[in-house]
């Protein structure tokens, strides 16, 4: 597996990814993810990928090369929408030609990437592009993305980042991120490639590739679980008394009422009254009598 996050900011782009490849647990492997594309300070590209490592590698091959697809390549589009078009392209020509044996072998067509970057003139943009060569584009609203293991690192993202965040503040959010995502999951591990892209610079002006030794992100893991264990004791436990209000947890809801309790009822035995039979009367013994002559 693996994990992957892009930022499109007001100054510039943020990419990190991780390098593990998982095919089991006796089947650790370390790939690159990351790509990048440079031309002469006319635009800058980068890439991140998760997914199949086979399908992956092919797509990144063909844009590689720099072969045509209706025309256009990474390196002759005028747009990074069009980059992204092609993309698209790459990925859709690899799943014509391995699709069905992909299927004889039961194996999904799974392909997912990141990619972002800037053509001069442009602004910075950020697509995330699906199996199906189909890709939706970040906002200033929506202004990141994941792929891989998404759900451990999401949290702190969705909490600190917004467009106007600065690229400094971005790429310390993005580590933790990922440092939450790797201890909590093992498919994803070091060493990390990060890259922080200023806005108008179309070149690789901040990239770092990251172990166990590197200092910041040895910082970042100590005191984040510190600072966390830190703010967890700081809340109060819940009072059930409700002595004190404000941490009150029994209060009665709004909305609800209390949770019904269904109580197993008392069996009630029911003793057969006794049935009052009639009693045979005995016959009556006639007693002889004199007649009186």
């Amino acid at each position: 597996m693996t994990y992957c996050v892009g930022l499109c900011l007001k100054d510039g782009l943020v990419f990190l990814s991780d390098t593990r490849t998982n095919a089991g647990v006796d089947q650790i492997g370390t790939f690159r993810k990351m790509s990048l594309f440079q031309k002469d300070k006319d635009r800058f590209f980068t890439l991140m990928s998760a997914g199949n490592l086979a399908i992956t590698q092919a797509v990144k091959e063909i844009l590689l090369q720099g072969q045509l697809l209706n025309g256009k390549n990474l390196w002759n589009v005028e747009s990074t929408h069009d980059a992204a078009v092609v993309i698209g392209d790459a990925i859709k020509q690899v799943y014509d030609r391995d699709h069905k044996a992909l299927e004889k072998a039961g194996i999904d067509f799974n392909c997912n990437l990141i990619f972002g970057g800037q053509i001069k003139g442009e602004r910075p943009r950020l697509f995330n592009i699906y199996s199906a060569g189909n890709f939706i584009e970040a906002t200033p609203e929506t202004c990141y993305f994941q792929i891989g293991e998404s759900k451990y690192g999401k949290p702190i993202l969705d909490r600190v980042i917004t467009f106007d965040t600065p690229l400094n503040l971005a790429t310390k959010c993005a580590l933790i991120s990922m440092d939450s995502t790797l201890n909590s999951n093992i498919s994803v591990g070091l060493p990390l490639d990060l890259m922080v892209y200023e806005k108008n610079s179309l070149q690789a002006s901040k990239l770092v590739t990251m172990d166990e030794s590197n200092p910041y992100f040895q910082m970042i893991h100590q005191l984040w679980g510190e600072k966390l264990r830190s703010a967890f004791n700081s809340i109060a436990e819940p009072s059930w008394s409700g002595a004190t209000p404000s941490r009150s947890i029994a209060s009665p809801a709004k909305k609800m009422g209390a949770v019904p309790i269904h109580r197993a009822s008392k069996a009630i035995k029911k003793v057969a009254a006794p049935v009052k039979t009639a009693a045979k009367a005995s016959p009556k013994k006639k007693v002889a009598t004199k007649s009186k002559r």
